[in-house]
Order: C-alpha cells, then sequence, then structure tokens
C-alpha cells in the first residue's frame, strides 16, 4: 500500500485519530462508551458490544432492540464471522401476501426475528472479558436519565415520526409530547432501559425465550401478526467463515450470503481484473471503472444472492477469477453501460468500528432496516425491524419470501488483511444498497490509493441507482461530472432525501505505530482513541 497521505484533500473539520486502542462510531456517546469499556480493562470486542447497545438508545433511527447484526472478527490470530440476521415466522407462506407485487415495508407484516441480542451475547461470550452487565451500563443510563439528541439524528427521527406516528407502539416510545425530540433536547426511553437490563441479567434469554419475548409474541398477535414465541425461541446467531478476494497486495473480506458483502467483493475483483488506469481515486477514468464494476456485481447479487439453502448456486461461483475477467471484458472504457445478470458456472443502519492494543479488531453493523424498521415498537421499547420488506414474491426466486427463512440483507461489515493473513483494516459504511458500493470506493481509496480513513470518509461519492443513473455528491466536481455524462453515464447532483444518499463510514486502520481512525462527517459520529 502506498504511504498514508493525510493532506486535508476533502472539505472536512475532521482530522484522522490515532492511538494503540480505538473506536469509530456514528454517534459519539455510543463511541465514548466503547471507549470507556477499553479504559476498563475490555478488549476490541467488549468495546464495540458496549457502542452497539447504547446505539439502540441514542441513534434509534438506525437501530434498535430489534434489529439485526453481523460482525467480523480478529480475535489476534483469525478472522470469525458472525450472521445473527432473524428469520421469517414459521407461518410466512406465500400464500399469506396474496396477490400482492411486493413485500410490505412497514408495519407487523414486514418484521423478522430479532437478532442483535444474540449477536451481542455470542460476540461477549467468545470474545469478550466484561460481564454482559457492564456493557450494558452506559446504554442503561442513557436510556434511564435521557440524552442530548444530536443534530442529524434528530432530522432523521422528525422526517420518519409523522409517517410512522399510527403504526403501534411508536408514538408512545418515540414521540414524547406528541413530536420527534429536536436536536439538543433530552430523550429518556425508561421502558429501553428496563429491556436492557432483563437481557444483561439473562445473558439474552429473556428476549428469546423469556419476559420480552412474550410480549413481542403478544402484542404480534393483537395485531394481526403471525410471528410467535417459537419463532422467537428459534433464533441462532450462525458463527460463518468469511469470503475473500485479492485486491492488490491486500485481500478484501465479506461475510457471506445473505448479505450483499459478495457484490463488493465482486465489484473488486472486476476492478482488480481492469487493471489500474492510472489516474487517482477522484479520476473519471477510476469512477467510470468502478461504477461499471458495481452495476455488473449488482446484476448478478440481486438475482442469485438469498439464504444460502435457497440461492441456486454456492457464493463461491460468483467470486470465480475467471468469471469474474470475463465480467470484466463487458465494460467499455468510454461508455457506461446497463447490464443483466451472468451466468456464473455452479460450484436507517448503524455501523462501527473497533481496536485493541492486544491486536484484537472487529467490524461491525447493526440495523432496523429503513429508520425506525417496521414502526412497530413492541413493550419494553423494542423497535422491531422490516426485513422482511427484503424478500421478493417473484415465483421460483431465491429470495422469495417463506417460512423460517433470512431474507437478502444490505447490512454488511467489511475487513482488510495483508496477503499473509495481518489484520489491516475495519470498515463498513451504512446505508442500505450504498453499503456496498461504499465499500469498493473505501477500498479503492485506502487500500490502492493509500488515503487515511478520515480523507476517505471525507470524500465525495458516487452511488449506482438504475440503469445508466448514477447519483454524485456535488463535490465530486464539475469536471468530473462533465466526464462521466460524456461516457453516457446519467448524473443526478441532486435529489429528495439528498442528505442521506451517501451513507456514513467508520474506518480502523492498523499500522506499525497502533491505530488510525476516520469518522464520516455526514453523520453525529466520532472517532476517539487512547
Amino acid at each position: 500500500m502506498p504511504a498514508l497521505d493525510f493532506a486535508l484533500s476533502y472539505p472536512s473539520s475532521r482530522s484522522a485519530v490515532m492511538g494503540r486502542n480505538a473506536v469509530a462510531a456514528s454517534q459519539p456517546l455510543a463511541a465514548q462508551a466503547g471507549l470507556r469499556m477499553l479504559l476498563q480493562g475490555g478488549n476490541a470486542i467488549d468495546a464495540a458490544v458496549a457502542a452497539a447497545m447504547a446505539l439502540t438508545v441514542v441513534e434509534p433511527t438506525g437501530c434498535g432492540l430489534g434489529g439485526d447484526a453481523f460482525a467480523i472478527v480478529w480475535d489476534g490470530d483469525k478472522l470469525h464471522g458472525l450472521n445473527s440476521s432473524g428469520r421469517s415466522p414459521a407461518k410466512w407462506t406465500r400464500e399469506r401476501f396474496g396477490a400482492a407485487a411486493f413485500m410490505p415495508e412497514r408495519g407487523l407484516e414486514s418484521v423478522t426475528v430479532p437478532g442483535v441480542v444474540a449477536a451481542w451475547v455470542a460476540l461477549a461470550r467468545r470474545f469478550g472479558t466484561l460481564p454482559l452487565g457492564v456493557l450494558a451500563a452506559p446504554a442503561i443510563a442513557y436510556a434511564c436519565y435521557g440524552f442530548p439528541v444530536s443534530p442529524k439524528i434528530a432530522a432523521l427521527w422528525e422526517r420518519d415520526g409523522a409517517s410512522l406516528a399510527r403504526q403501534p407502539g411508536f408514538a408512545e416510545h418515540f414521540l414524547p409530547g406528541g413530536r420527534a425530540p429536536r436536536a439538543g433536547e433530552l430523550f429518556k426511553c425508561p421502558a429501553i432501559a428496563d429491556s436492557l437490563e432483563l437481557i444483561a441479567d439473562s445473558g439474552g434469554e429473556a428476549f428469546y425465550r423469556g419476559t420480552l419475548a412474550e410480549g413481542i409474541a403478544a402484542f404480534a398477535k393483537a395485531h394481526g401478526a403471525v410471528l410467535d414465541a417459537a419463532d422467537l425461541a428459534a433464533h441462532r446467531a450462525d458463527w460463518d467463515e468469511p469470503l475473500a478476494i485479492a485486491f492488490g497486495e491486500r485481500r478484501l473480506h465479506e461475510l457471506p450470503p445473505n448479505g450483499q458483502g459478495i457484490a463488493a467483493l465482486m465489484a473488486a475483483g472486476i476492478v482488480e481484473a481492469l487493471g489500474d488506469p492510472g489516474g487517482g481515486p477522484d479520476d473519471p477514468e477510476t469512477i467510470h471503472a468502478a461504477i461499471e464494476a458495481m452495476k455488473l456485481a449488482f446484476a448478478d447479487v440481486h438475482r442469485y444472492v438469498a439464504d444460502p439453502a435457497s440461492m441456486t448456486l454456492p457464493a463461491g461461483a460468483l467470486l470465480d477469477p475467471a468469471y469474474l475477467a470475463a465480467r470484466a471484458k463487458l465494460i467499455d472504457r468510454r461508455a457506461a453501460g446497463a447490464p443483466a445478470f451472468g451466468a456464473p458456472k455452479s460450484g436507517g443502519t448503524v455501523y462501527l468500528a473497533a481496536a485493541d492494543e492486544g491486536g484484537r479488531m472487529i467490524s461491525y453493523i447493526q440495523s432496523n432496516y429503513m429508520g425506525f424498521g417496521s414502526g412497530a415498537v413492541a413493550p419494553g421499547g423494542i423497535s422491531l425491524q422490516n426485513r422482511g420488506a427484503c424478500f421478493v414474491l417473484e415465483p421460483g426466486h431465491a429470495n422469495e419470501a417463506g417460512p423460517r427463512k433470512r431474507p437478502f440483507h444490505t447490512i454488511i461489515p467489511g475487513f482488510v488483511t495483508e496477503a499473509s493473513g495481518a489484520p489491516l483494516m475495519a470498515y463498513g459504511l451504512m446505508g442500505g444498497v450504498m453499503q456496498a458500493q461504499g465499500h469498493l470506493q473505501m477500498a479503492l481509496r485506502v487500500v490502492r490509493h493509500g488515503q487515511n480513513p478520515q480523507a476517505a470518509a471525507d470524500a465525495p461519492r458516487w452511488r449506482v441507482l438504475s440503469g445508466r443513473t448514477v447519483a454524485v455528491e456535488p463535490a465530486i466536481g464539475a469536471a468530473t461530472i462533465d466526464a462521466l455524462r460524456a461516457r453516457g453515464h446519467e448524473v443526478l447532483t441532486n435529489g429528495a432525501d439528498w442528505a442521506h444518499s451517501f451513507g456514513g463510514a467508520q474506518l480502523i486502520l492498523r499500522t506499525g505505530a497502533g491505530y488510525i481512525a476516520g469518522s464520516d462527517p455526514r453523520k453525529d459520529g466520532q472517532a476517539v482513541a487512547y
């Protein structure tokens, strides 16, 4: 990797943060909750779990107790992947949705089993050193005594609050006084504090087989949904071997399906097959190639990726170097394309990273999907996700809705290692379908072009939409926009919900002197270290 560049290349008031221990999260109080664990003698995994628990309180616009989670952990010797996404209710037959063309996006008919609590427990038991009660303490205090709502989260809260006010339980828990809290106002949610205490005291059992589970099941039944106690009790978090692909002299790692991480690997493999065009990360040639690679990857992923038990080919087939090289040949260096899927041979989210001086690192992500998720909030302040909306209703599709099935998932943690296998970077980027695209852009900037993590987070981004349409942040520059349009890209530079369209990255990079961390200025987040 080239020497890291610490010049302030893009508009930002932030500098990279350095230290022997580091946490980067999308909300400052959560980052500091993680730092507190490190200062109490905990490790990176303790820090991540504490930060994740805190985020369900201080950033409810992106996650909650009723969401899902994934992680990639470097334990000091090797990588481990964790998939704690939930499955659909056992009674979700295709017939339940009748002649509908699309899955419901809000309400209890979009709710799959929450997996985030199981992720906290699995991580803490296998790799943590501090008791779950200690890890939960900052989150419980924020929920019980309140915290001042940060500005960008307040804006998202106001945006979603009115449309979700009629969902069961939402106004009661998240619209105090009948409206969303404004920036700087104190928000309390004692119900979430009580739930977190039950989770910590029971090692998660209360959520899946105890008091909280009973409350979720009764709530669902009362509102005509079929999610029940048996569905909750059946949930398990699974340890997976991460997928990997060579990228220059490094290796990029993502979790296997049901997530979209494989799209980032495929796009990186296609870019690698194309070769380095020789320009910098902001050169139109570099951007054009990456956009085209991403479109090719998405075309395949949206056709083939689902719950692994339902996929018609193994994930490895999509990462076969010969296949990716063949896909790369479809790219015209001078013209934008609108690709279809190929035929390989069979064969609202929060992200955080943490690292410690013992060498452990973790890349972690959790989400309720569309902001507050389903909008339905069960007793105990359990904001339920709407991951069921990610299923399709096309007969025979690998991701067709069905019973006890994991949906296609957008949230993905990323990781980079040296060719030797040594850890290099934990990174991720929240933002729905922007995530795989953001992973590719972060890898290009840091791994190929040597930008430091904060610069990579600050840099303007592009986002593939559909066909030849691509959205770009105006800071990318008029000359680059003109060059992309000259290649046939239909470039958008403004749109609805523009401020939230390009995600929010957190990165921690390992160096010989410790770690360098960056936090995205598009969010309220913070990187902290000591």
